[in-house]
């Protein structure tokens, strides 16, 4: 289980946690070596970009901060070059108009995700503003669902399934209209639980 500190501080972290991989992995693996890993399905690269987070790069040129959505590069791929380092991972301090959501799909807990989803945004009355869809599972890299996004603010939760702007491909695992009729059922929870 995430720290207490992860949990007030970084509150979307804290609930992708326990579904990253099995326990001997959570105990072994580590944040920065997820996120440097650029695993497709992985949960905190995902995370990372629905914050809109930052990672800091060590290498033979200095030091540098890269944003999450120029980061993850294409499959496995990443800004990092060959003598580069990750050395720390940044979000922005959860705050009390804030809101967090997380789900995912996969085959066993603690298995990679078939189709994941993490999801932020500001309550601005009883309205999301500032809605950050960031999938997983879907494409070569974490994705966000930019027209879902902006339906999700403006409309209602069944417009933003309809502009659901992905375009899985079929893959060993499932099909690209599977992954996409599952993007959708996740948004669905994950949007009733910004709302709570």
């Amino acid at each position: 289980m995430p720290s207490a500190i992860v949990a007030e501080m970084a509150p979307l972290i804290a609930k992708a946690m326990p579904h990253v991989g099995h326990p001997a992995i959570r105990n072994r693996g580590t944040v920065g070596g997820s996120i440097a890993n650029a695993d497709p399905a992985a949960e905190l690269p995902a995370c990372l970009l629905a914050l809109d987070g930052e990672v800091e790069i060590a290498g033979p040129a200095g030091r540098r901060a890269v944003r999450a959505g120029d980061f993850f590069k294409g499959l496995y791929e990443t800004a990092l070059g060959d003598e580069d380092v990750l050395t720390a991972m940044r979000v922005p301090a959860a705050s009390a108009n804030r809101r967090y959501g997380f789900a995912e799909l996969c085959r066993r807990h603690g298995d990679y995700a078939l189709v994941g989803l993490a999801a932020s945004a500001r309550m601005d009355g009883q309205n999301l503003k500032d809605v950050r869809l960031a999938f997983f599972g879907v494409d070569a890299t974490p994705v966000r669902a930019k027209k879902a996004e902006a339906a999700l603010e403006a409309s209602s939760v069944d417009d933003a399934v309809a502009a659901l702007d992905l375009a899985p491909t079929d893959d060993v695992h499932a099909s690209g209209a599977y992954k996409r009729h599952a993007a959708g059922v996740l948004l669905r929870r994950v949007a009733a639980e910004l709302r709570a």
